[in-house]
């Protein structure tokens, strides 16, 4: 049997080999919680080895960010740190590679006024909006990855004794990634493979809309022309393959900004600014947003759809089988990361550069002019489900099925 640090061990592996694929002399940046620190220091020798020229780690605590938000000044929170700012620009036009290691409670900010959550946001939106834009138009490597935290491990498996609840954890967490394969690498290899299958099919379709319905959902997506499906690995601006999720299940597209009608309802929580949000049902007319109501979080909802005019259109649109991996463990993770890889999901917000021909070197107006949306946030909800039917709508208006059940038609 595979012991825990020989896992921990091929997951930090798989970070800087596939997730970033850091390439010798280049920097690497890792934003982490101090929950993550014995995976984060793995991560970090591994890339010294591969000839990463310098690691740099910035970290961050619940605890403190907690404190925060109840007793800093009002006003703190409109402010972003012009130092932090300088630091991911320089380091990504130097060409660093970016890890994210999400560990956060679902529940963090509950109870805090989401007014104070919501000038955050946009503070932190508005000062990263270049760096996003290398994210978005595939200029650096970057991934995302997870590691437990005690709070969120509690939130996910609250019938487990709790001395058993971030082992429980880890070992699903392993199990998404592939970790606990004896080649994990080759794994990803194959799995890259065949989530490109799925993205050659579609995009040799070139749908002009897309069509969703299911009990608590009819929505009608059009799609530019000239977009593009993707899925996996991507490829940076040097020609350098990496993964953007770690997991990743989906292949995805952007919608037209002005084409989205009809409603579409949530079918999982989200976790989004330290708060959960379930429940809910959005409206669209001609792609605004015009209408949201949530059971739980509903005035969280509200913020970020007023977070800037973009927040209120679509930037993503993600295809996922209900009969997937994450979404066939039958664990509810209350993590985007994780829960956005076992069902279909869209993203409230900017859209990704990459996804329409040419679009990696178009400008911000290019792209507006080409349909895409522009944003300072990107946040996916999730809406699959084993009831969702999808049809691709051609051109010429006929329709082929592309979901059914939940499930690939294809």
């Amino acid at each position: 049997m595979t012991s825990f640090n020989e896992k921990l061990s091929r997951y930090a592996e798989l970070a800087v080999k596939v997730g970033v694929n850091i390439q010798p002399g280049q920097p690497l940046y890792i934003a982490a919680s101090i929950d993550a620190a014995p995976l984060v220091r793995l991560i970090t020798q591994k890339a010294y080895e591969i000839g990463a020229k310098q690691v740099f780690v910035d970290w961050n605590d619940d605890t403190i960010s907690r404190l925060r938000f109840e007793l800093a000044p009002e006003d703190s929170f409109s402010d972003f740190p012009a130092w932090k700012v300088q630091e991911r620009e320089q380091l990504a036009e130097q060409g660093a590679a970016f890890i994210s290691v999400v560990s956060q409670s679902p529940d963090l900010l509950t109870g805090i006024d989401s007014k104070r959550i919501a000038a955050s946001q946009k503070a932190t939106g508005q000062a990263l909006s270049k760096y996003r834009q290398y994210v978005q138009s595939d200029k650096i490597s970057w991934t995302v990855i997870a590691a437990p935290s005690e709070k969120w491990a509690a939130k996910v498996f609250p019938e487990v004794p709790a001395d058993q609840q971030i082992d429980k954890l880890w070992d699903a967490i392993f199990k998404a990634v592939r970790a606990d394969l004896d080649q994990p690498i080759e794994a990803w290899t194959e799995h890259d493979r065949l989530l490109h299958t799925k993205v050659d099919y579609l995009n040799g379709k070139k749908y002009a809309k897309l069509h969703y319905t299911s009990p608590k959902t009819d929505l009608e997506v059009a799609l530019p022309e000239g977009h593009l499906w993707c899925g996996a690995g991507s490829i940076n601006e040097k020609g350098d393959s990496f993964m953007a999720n770690m997991p990743t299940e989906e292949v995805f597209t952007v919608p037209h900004k002005t084409g989205v009608n009809g409603y579409v309802s949530s079918t999982k929580p989200l976790s989004y600014g330290g708060n959960i949000i379930d429940d809910f049902k959005v409206t669209f007319e001609n792609g605004k947003i015009v209408d949201v109501t949530a059971a739980h979080g509903e005035d969280v909802l509200k913020q970020l759809v007023a977070t800037d005019e973009g927040s209120h259109f679509l930037g993503e649109v993600a295809l996922v089988p209900h009969q997937s991996p994450i979404s066939d463990s039958n664990i509810l993770f209350y993590n985007t990361l994780f829960d956005e890889n076992a069902s279909n999901h869209f993203a409230i917000g900017s859209a990704y550069a990459f996804c329409i021909e040419g679009g990696k070197t178009m400008s911000q107006e290019e792209l507006l002019k080409n349909g895409l949306n522009q944003s300072i946030t990107h946040v996916d909800f999730m809406v699959g489900s084993s009831e969702m039917d999808i049809d691709g709508i051609l051109e010429d208006g006929s329709r082929e099925p592309i979901f059914r059940g939940g499930n690939w038609a294809f």
